[in-house]
């Protein structure tokens, strides 16, 4: 994704594998993503369920469950909206375009809707893995664009 925007404000965390961080991670991405005059109350709430998904995909998917891991949340504040990076160092992913077809599980107690969620949600997804070598998904989500593009200035 494109990082030549101008970073108004970022933030970065680590933290560890358990699924009552999902909470602190939409939390944190909204904090910062409200520092925007222009971001509405739908794409917040589009954010957070999309960072939702990506994180609750690393704890579930990349660790197995195992609370003793950690990932990385980071979030860039630019002119024209957020970039969102989640990355773990789990099992990683064999097949990428399959594991983002919708409804696509290894987990029969799964949806498989993650990567739908957070296709639709955000205006960009990448998704770079590699079996044994964990995943980095990263999503932009635009907000201010055009004249409102001094409202992302915190």
């Amino acid at each position: 994704m494109n990082r030549d925007k101008l970073k108004m404000n970022s933030v970065m965390m680590t933290m560890q594998s358990k699924a009552v961080n999902v909470g602190l991670a939409r939390s944190m991405v909204a904090a910062l993503a409200s520092q925007c005059d222009a971001v509405t109350v739908n794409a917040l709430e589009e954010l957070k369920v999309a960072v939702s998904e990506a994180v609750s995909n690393a704890i579930i998917h990349g660790y197995e469950n195992q609370e003793d891991k950690q990932l990385i949340l980071r979030a860039d504040l630019l002119e024209d909206g957020i970039l969102i990076a989640v990355e773990d160092e789990g099992v990683g992913i064999a097949n990428i375009a399959q594991a983002m077809e919708p409804s696509y599980s290894q987990d029969p107690e799964r949806m498989g809707l993650g990567f739908a969620f957070m296709q639709s949600f955000t205006d960009r997804l990448e998704v770079e893995s590699a079996p044994g070598r964990g995943t980095t998904v990263r999503m932009f989500k635009y907000f201010c664009q055009g004249d409102q593009k001094n409202a992302c200035q915190a």
